[in-house]
């Protein structure tokens, strides 16, 4: 056997400095290219569950005003038939005058997920529209507390 033509065994071959820099450089590369859109998933995600958390108290506050409206339970005169607060939605109303039966419109208030809590921005039917301070007297309206641009270009606020 000639020692001049010995080829080095399979096994005993590895990766070079150079292999080893590319591959580092394209896993970079298509790492850095999937992390926007894993960033845009979770903010689409947390804006799927305000949406879903104010259709929620929305659709609450709507079917007390719809009790209300029917005479079926006892509301506050000046209220015009929408609850005092969202604990009210909670806690439950007492059907009837004679009636032990109570409703409850939420099982618990939603947490804002732009902000991390169960508070939200309130507004009374006697309160300007535009106004971002709630008056106290019902609950006509709820928006997120969240002043952040959402990825439509609005604020979280306004929804």
């Amino acid at each position: 056997m000639r020692r001049g033509n010995k080829k080095p065994r399979r096994s005993e071959r590895g990766l070079t400095l150079l292999e080893l820099i590319i591959a580092s450089s394209i896993l970079l590369i298509l790492a850095s290219a999937a992390l926007p859109v894993v960033r845009m998933t979770v903010v689409r995600s947390k804006e799927a569950q305000l949406h879903k958390a104010l259709r929620e108290i929305r659709d609450a506050i709507d079917r007390y005003k719809d009790y209300a409206d029917r005479n079926l339970i006892r509301v506050e005169v000046g209220s015009e038939g929408y609850p005092p607060d969202l604990e009210t939605l909670v806690k439950g109303v007492q059907i009837g005058a004679g009636s032990d039966r109570k409703v409850r419109f939420l099982r618990r208030i939603p947490v804002d997920p732009m902000t991390g809590r169960a508070e939200w921005n309130l507004q009374a039917v006697q309160d300007d529209p535009d106004s971002t301070s709630w008056g106290g007297k019902n609950v006509f309206d709820v928006h997120s507390k969240s002043r952040a641009t959402a990825l439509d270009g609005s604020h979280y606020a306004d929804w």
